[in-house]
């Protein structure tokens, strides 16, 4: 089946190339016969995970986002590294930021952040029957753990103390599956 409102590319050039970000400017066919220019981000994708302890509470981390200077509570996430398959980004980024394991997995959906100036991606993982262990952060990472319960969480987020959108998307899921209004 094809999209009627597919715009085809023209032609490519990279703007920026970066260690985590490529820049891109296109020229597109639009569906009406007519060009235009888009700028985009290509991103590696990342993946978002949801902890969840054996009380019940939910892992989260406080880091500083120098973007925004400014520190946030945020679920633990990172980046997909070429080699790696979406679950062995979540297993490995809770291992480095938080130290735990977790011994079931389930895929819960993919985010798509920012589709206006972006490619990037984010599955949302729950991870539950978390064992602690040591953490094994990058250099450059800094960031606290903390628990909340799953109505401290929601609490957080109406009050705007968490604000990161993947975190937000993510709460909402946990919400739906933990209290088992979305049956797996």
């Amino acid at each position: 089946m094809t999209d009627s409102l597919e715009e085809k590319p023209l032609s490519s050039e990279t703007v920026f190339c970066g260690s985590l970000l490529h820049v891109k400017r296109d020229r597109v066919l639009l569906p009406n016969g007519n060009e235009t220019g888009r700028e985009y981000i290509v991103h590696p994708g990342a993946v978002l995970i949801i902890p969840v302890l054996g009380n019940g509470n939910l892992l989260f981390e406080r880091q500083f986002r120098y973007p925004l200077r400014c520190s946030f509570l945020e679920l633990p996430a990172g980046k997909i590294d070429p080699h790696e398959t979406t679950l062995e980004t979540g297993q490995r980024e809770l291992l480095e930021e938080t130290g735990y394991s977790a011994n079931q997995w389930q895929l819960l959906a993919t985010l798509h952040p920012c589709i206006g100036y972006s490619d990037e991606r984010i599955l949302i993982y729950l991870a539950t029957g978390l064992t602690p262990g040591h953490h094994r952060r990058d250099e450059d990472e800094t960031l606290e753990l903390l628990e909340l319960s799953l109505d401290e969480a929601m609490q957080a987020m109406r009050k705007g103390e968490i604000t990161d959108g993947k975190t937000m998307v993510a709460l909402f899921w946990a919400e739906k599956m933990l209290r088992g209004d979305w049956p797996t």
